[in-house]
């Protein structure tokens, strides 16, 4: 169920913006915006290195400039890629639960003008250690 008080619109057009601001060495270009605990919108893009272990997903960088900025908590965050179907990774969401809880809104689109789907970190990672 999408919360009406996150303006999800918004989120998506930031994420798929920054989306092109992506660094591939693979295909997947992927944008992520979030809702810092005192309403700021942060975003990211996923960074690709050579050595593919090392790279940078968008929701981390996300995660990391709303730290560099000073703020320790989000509660609702964006992904967007050109993908049939997908959600953050597993490490990807051990960051959001971390800065965000287990009851963070985590949404995801697969095109610019496609349903946003939305479900809670915890819906995602149901048996995440407490």
């Amino acid at each position: 169920m999408i919360d009406k008080s996150v303006h999800w619109g918004n989120l998506s057009n930031l994420a798929w913006s920054v989306r092109d601001n992506s660094y591939l060495i693979g295909t997947t270009a992927v944008g992520a915006a979030l809702i810092a605990s005192n309403g700021k919108i942060f975003t990211g893009c996923n960074v690709e290195h050579r050595y593919r272990i090392l790279d940078v997903h968008a929701e981390v960088n996300a995660i990391t400039n709303m730290v560099t900025s000073g703020y320790k908590s989000f509660y609702a965050i964006l992904v967007v890629a050109e993908r049939k179907r997908f959600t953050p990774c597993g490490s990807c969401l051990d960051w959001i639960i971390q800065f965000g809880g287990l009851q963070c809104q985590v949404g995801y689109q697969t095109s610019r003008d496609s349903k946003i789907v939305v479900h809670t970190a915890h819906e995602l990672m149901p048996y995440y250690p407490e």
